[in-house]
């Protein structure tokens, strides 16, 4: 395991107030799913599993921080597990519906694609590298190139929406982020 990422983010949820407002991506768009098997990549304390376990979906949230996962035990519908995403490796074909928020590891790509059931939806939002950004990762890696999100799926989608745009941060903070939204063909 990644005991490095796994202590971080541990001391970060620990220590941090951690938003619980949705990401507006995610609920103009989730209920575009047909099926009702979803994927929370790297869900974090479940803002976003929580919601779509709401909606009736059956949620498998992942995260590299046993604190996250600890507290998403127990709650209907959402199958909490702790991973290392250096090392596990995505089912194939088995959601509906696959949702990641400010989380980037662009070797997942190409397992979000296979794990997607044909007509399965992906809602994809996360920081992209701008000169101008008031607030950054403490890795330029943990951030897209422009284009890079949409460009990295839209050979094997049907492109909903995907754009760029500016955002202003929970603190304060002017970002540059992209969004991703598009059916498996």
């Amino acid at each position: 395991m990644a005991l490095e990422d796994k202590h971080k983010w541990n001391k970060k949820y620990q220590n941090n107030p951690i938003p619980d407002t949705l990401v507006e991506l995610i609920t103009k768009y989730a209920k575009l799913a047909t099926g009702k098997q979803a994927l929370d990549i790297a869900c974090g304390m479940g803002r976003h599993s929580k919601y779509l376990a709401e909606l009736g979906f059956e949620v498998d949230a992942l995260d590299v921080s046993s604190l996250a996962i600890e507290s998403l035990q127990n709650i209907p519908h959402i199958h909490a597990k702790e991973v290392d995403f250096d090392t596990y490796r995505l089912p194939k074909e088995k959601y509906d519906l696959i949702i990641c928020t400010f989380f980037l590891k662009r070797e997942l790509f190409p397992q979000i694609t296979e794990a997607l059931k044909s007509g399965g939806i992906l809602l994809y939002e996360t920081f992209v590298y701008h000169p101008e950004n008031e607030q950054v990762p403490s890795e330029r890696s943990f951030l897209l190139e422009e284009n890079e999100l949409e460009n990295a799926f839209k050979e094997n989608f049907e492109v909903i929406e995907s754009r760029e745009y500016w955002h202003e941060t929970m603190k304060g903070f002017k970002m540059k982020k992209a969004s991703f939204v598009g059916k498996k063909i």
